[in-house]
C-alpha cells in the first residue's frame, strides 16, 4: 500500500509540476517575445512605447507597451507570478516525494560520501537556500553593471555547485540538484524581486509619481537571467531519464556544456525577435551544434580509461553478477524496503530475463553508474567491466 500511494503521490505531483512548469516557461517565452516585438510607429497613444500586432485563433491582437501609467488604470489588471510559484512548490514536492522519501537509494551513494538520509534531506534542502543567498548577493554586487562579467560568474558558480553536488550525491541526484537550484534562483526572482519591485513601479504610476529606474533594472536583469536559464535547467530536470548525463564521473563538465548551448540558442531567439538579422543571427546555431556534438562525443568519453576484459566472459558468470547486485530491487519479491515490485518491471531471476534488457543494462550499469541506485550492493567497476564484455560479444552461453 505504501508502494501504491507512493506511485501515485509521485505521478500526480508530476503531473501538476509538468502543468504548471509549461504555463510559466509558456508565458515567460511569450513576454520575452512581445518585449522585443515592440515597434514605434505613428499616432501611437501618449505613454505608450511601443505596440505589437499578432493573428492568432482566428482574430487579430493589438498589444501596447506602456512605460508609464495610462490615463485610466483597467479594473482587471492581469499578473502572472502564480505559474511560476506552483511550478516550483510542485517541483520541491516532487523532490521530496521521489528523492527525500526514498533517500537511500535516490541520493545516497555511499561510494561517494557515507551520509544516512537526515543529513543528506539537510544537505538538499540548506544548499537550495545557499545558492540562491549567494546568487542575489552576486546580483547585487558591482557585477550587475556588467551583464557579460554577470554571467560569466553566474556560470562558474553553478558549474561549481554540480562539482560539490557530485562530491556529496549520487549522480543522479547531483545533477537533478543543479536543476532544482537554478529553479529555486529563479522563482526567488520572481516572488522576491520581480513582482514586489513591480508593484512598487504601478503603485508609484497610479500616484503620478516618477518610478526610480533602479527598480526596472532590478527585474530587468533577473528577467534576462530567468530567460537564458530555463533551456539549461529543463534539460537537467529530463536528463534523469538518461544515465549518460548524470552517470557521467564528470557530470559536472556536462552541466557546463549544457549550460552554454542552452543560453546560445536563448539568445538567438531573442535577436531574432528584436528583429535581428544577417550576421548576427549566423553563430548561435553553428556553435549550439558544435557544443552539442562535444556534448554527445564527452559522454563517450571516460576519464580513468575502460577496464580492459582479457578472458571471455560467459552467461551464468554475468547473470551471476546480475543476481548478486541487482536481485535485492528486480525480483518478484524485491528484498529491498524501498520497492514492493521490481522497478519497471524488470526481473533479472532468469538468465532469459538478464538476456532481455541487456542492453538496459548496459546503459544504466556498465556505459554509467546510474544502477544500482546509490550502489546500495556495491557493484565494483571490474564486475561492471566483465558485464560489458559479456553483452557486447553476444551474450555467449559456453
Amino acid at each position: 500500500m505504501d508502494a501504491l500511494l507512493h506511485d501515485w503521490l509521485s505521478l500526480l505531483v508530476r503531473w501538476l509540476h509538468i502543468i504548471t512548469g509549461i504555463a510559466w516557461i509558456g508565458s515567460s517565452f511569450y513576454f520575452v517575445w512581445l518585449d522585443l516585438s515592440l515597434r514605434k510607429r505613428e499616432g501611437m497613444a501618449k505613454g505608450v512605447n511601443g505596440e505589437s500586432w499578432a493573428v492568432h485563433g482566428g482574430g487579430f491582437y493589438h498589444v501596447q507597451k506602456y512605460m508609464v501609467a495610462p490615463e485610466r488604470m483597467p479594473d482587471e489588471l492581469h499578473w502572472f507570478k502564480w505559474e511560476s510559484y506552483m511550478t516550483w512548490i510542485s517541483g520541491f514536492a516532487l523532490l521530496a516525494i521521489v528523492y527525500y522519501w526514498g533517500a537511500e537509494s535516490y541520493m545516497i551513494d555511499r561510494s561517494v560520501l557515507d551520509i544516512g538520509p537526515a543529513t543528506a534531506i539537510a544537505i538538499s534542502v540548506a544548499s537550495l537556500a545557499v545558492g540562491w543567498v549567494v546568487y542575489d548577493l552576486l546580483c547585487h554586487s558591482p557585477l550587475k553593471s556588467n551583464q557579460t562579467a554577470m554571467f560569466a560568474v553566474l556560470f562558474v558558480f553553478i558549474v561549481a555547485s554540480a562539482y560539490g553536488y557530485g562530491l556529496v550525491f549520487s549522480g543522479r541526484a547531483a545533477f537533478l540538484h543543479v536543476g532544482a537550484m537554478i529553479a529555486t534562483m529563479m522563482t526567488a526572482n520572481v516572488f522576491m524581486i520581480i513582482i514586489p519591485k513591480q508593484k512598487i513601479v504601478v503603485a508609484d504610476l497610479v500616484a503620478g509619481r516618477t518610478p526610480d529606474p533602479a527598480l526596472g533594472a532590478a527585474a530587468k536583469l533577473r528577467s534576462t537571467h530567468n530567460n537564458y536559464l530555463t533551456l539549461p535547467v529543463l534539460f537537467m530536470m529530463i536528463s534523469n531519464h538518461y544515465p549518460m548525463t548524470f552517470g557521467h564521473e564528470w557530470n559536472w563538465a556536462i552541466v557546463a556544456l549544457v549550460l552554454a548551448a542552452g543560453a546560445i540558442i536563448r539568445n538567438y531567439f531573442n535577436v531574432r525577435n528584436a528583429g535581428g538579422r544577417g550576421s548576427a543571427l549566423a553563430w548561435q546555431w553553428p556553435a549550439a551544434t558544435i557544443l552539442t556534438i562535444a556534448l554527445i562525443a564527452f559522454t563517450a568519453w571516460k576519464p580513468g580509461g575502460e577496464i580492459v576484459v582479457e578472458d571471455e566472459v560467459l552467461t551464468p558468470e554475468a547473470v551471476a553478477i546480475v543476481q548478486t547486485r541487482c536481485l535485492s530491487c528486480h525480483a518478484t519479491n524485491p528484498s529491498d524496503e524501498d520497492f514492493d515490485e521490481a522497478p519497471g518491471g524488470a526481473i533479472f531471476e532468469t538468465a532469459d530475463q538478464v538476456k532481455a534488457r541487456a542492453q538496459k543494462i548496459l546503459a544504466q550499469a556498465v556505459l554509467s553508474k546510474a544502477m544500482p541506485l546509490g550502489n546500495k550492493t556495491a557493484m565494483t567497476d571490474e564486475e561492471r567491466a566483465r558485464l560489458g564484455a559479456w553483452i557486447r560479444a553476444g551474450m555467449p552461453d559456453e
